[in-house]
Parts: C-alpha cells; structure tokens; sequence
C-alpha cells in the first residue's frame, strides 16, 4: 500500500491555517494551492498563525507536474466550486480528498466530479479558531474526525490514519461517518446561528435559558430531518450535541458569529438553508431555520449598504 507523500492544502482561513501550520514541517511534500492573487497578496501579507508567519509552498492551479496523494479541502462553501475546478491539475487514480468545510453536502458534491472512491467523509471539531485579518490565533484543541461507509475505503482509511499519526495531527476515525457528520451539522446549525444572531460567546449562550431553549427546538428540526435521511441513532443526537457544547471554551465565538462581527456574508445557506431544502424534499416544516434563514438576509443586506 503506497503511503501519502504530496498533499495539497485549498483554504487558508481559520481551519486551513491549523493545518497548514501542522504540515509545514512535516515528512511530505506540501503545497498550498492559490490562485495568482492570492499568491501576490501571501507574498506581500503572509498568513500568520499564533503571529507567526507561515512558511509554506504554494502552487497554481496551472502547474502540471504535481500529483496529490493527499488533498484537504479547508475553503468555506462559496468557494468549493472553485477549489475543485482549481484541483483539477493534481488529482490522480489514487487521490484522496478530505474536506473539513461545514455542513453535509460538501462531500456528495466532490463525488460527483472526482468519483465516490475519492472522497472521505471527514470534520474538524474542537475549539474556534480566531481570524484577525491574516492572523489566525488558535488554542490546538482540534480533531479531523473521518471516516466510510464503503468497506471498499479501508486501505484510504488507513493510508489516511497512517500520515495523520506520522505529522502529529489529532484525528478519530468514526465508526458511524454519517451519524457524527449529522451531529456536527446539528451544533453548527443551532449554536453558530444562535450566537452570531445574538451575538454571543459560548458562555454566554449557556448561562441564557431563553437561548439554550431556542437551540433545542433548533436540534430538533435537525433531528427531524436527519431521521428522514436514514441516519442512525438519531433519538440520541441532541443529548450527544448539548454535551458537546457544554465543553466549549466559554469565551468561545463560533465562526458566524466572527463573520457577522467582522461584516462578512455567513454560511446561512449551507446551516438554515440546508435545513429547509431537506425539509421541503420530505415533507417537514422547519419553521425556525426559515426565520434564521430570512434574519440572516436581513444582516447581509445591511453589510451591503455599508
């Protein structure tokens, strides 16, 4: 079994850095893929994490003579359209691609234009990460969690295990990939929508019973529709995402609520938006990812007229 040698790194917010930190000095050859912008402007303002400059390579979507065992997709959901017309040059018959974005549809996507063999299902849980410009400040509480539902992908499985073990980066390989994708699904879209609407840290969301009420009915939606998806043990799932919560950082801020704090568009779409297509496919009202869905256009048309 051939072992993951070159890797290549799309996004460089406030997960990719984690990773681009971790690989930088790491047993492989890796890349950073940019486009020629962002490749002048890295240039000029590199990426720091922990203030630190990060010195990695970068590579263009035009260079021809690099072939990825590896690539960890890190881009937010409006940019993955782009990542993958991007990747193109780099993906081989034994590519192997791993995206950390949000959400549970980002991987069906991949599939259908690099083939399912390709794609692992994968997450990053743990602490936020803090992006100020182009420094990304983070605390190292973080795990890629991954995993299949295809007995075919366990040489990938353990292709994967094996670099993650030999470059010191935190994983857990799931038994049940789609259950722990659905719950990771379930905190993005009850808390990070919560906070940044209300704009709250971690502790304050759970020191207020009003808003721990309000996520909960948020969950259920989730749990809803999820049930009607076939994933397993959903009777379960809220209880295993309240815990979940109650080990954030309190001073925490989920990624919307930086978003919303620095004037950028959120991921709503992909959280409330994903919900409420899922809930017209089956049949299900979600009434409260409508109203997150329109409050959060509300927020965007107000950053447009700044």
């Amino acid at each position: 079994m051939d072992k993951i040698k070159n890797v290549i790194l799309c996004g460089m917010g406030a997960i990719g850095a984690i990773y681009a930190n971790k690989l930088q000095n790491a047993d492989c050859d890796f890349r950073v893929l940019v486009d020629e912008n962002r490749y002048k402007k890295y240039q000029t303002n590199p990426i720091k994490y922990n203030d630190k400059p990060l010195n990695v390579k970068y590579i263009l979507p035009n260079n021809s003579d690099f072939k990825a065992d590896l690539i960890i997709i890190a881009t937010k959901m409006n940019g993955l359209e782009q990542a993958l017309d991007e990747i193109e040059n780099f993906v081989s018959d034994n590519t192997i691609i791993l995206s950390l974005l949000n959400g549970v549809t980002s991987e069906q996507i991949i599939a259908e234009k690099y083939g399912c063999e390709k794609v692992l299902y994968s997450y990053v849980i743990g602490h936020s990460s803090v992006r100020n410009g182009n420094n990304i400040t983070h605390d190292g509480i973080n795990t890629i969690v991954f995993g299949s539902d295809n007995p075919n992908d366990k040489n990938n499985i353990t292709k994967v295990r094996q670099f993650f073990d030999k470059t010191d980066i935190n994983y857990e390989v799931s038994e049940d990939i789609k259950h722990s994708l659905w719950l990771k699904f379930m905190l993005n879209v009850s808390s990070n929508q919560t906070t940044a609407l209300f704009r709250l840290n971690f502790g304050e969301m759970l020191s207020n019973k009003a808003v721990m009420e309000l996520i909960v009915k948020i969950m259920k939606e989730v749990q809803t529709i999820a049930k009607a998806e076939g994933i397993n043990n959903t009777d379960t799932m809220i209880e295993e995402a309240l815990d979940v919560l109650k080990k954030m950082s309190p001073k925490g801020r989920t990624s919307m609520l930086q978003d919303v704090e620095a004037g950028r568009k959120t991921e709503v779409d992909m959280f409330a938006g994903t919900v409420v297509e899922f809930g017209r496919k089956h049949n299900i009202n979600t009434p409260y990812c409508e109203f997150l869905k329109d409050a959060f256009a509300v927020i965007h048309e107000q950053f447009d007229k700044k």
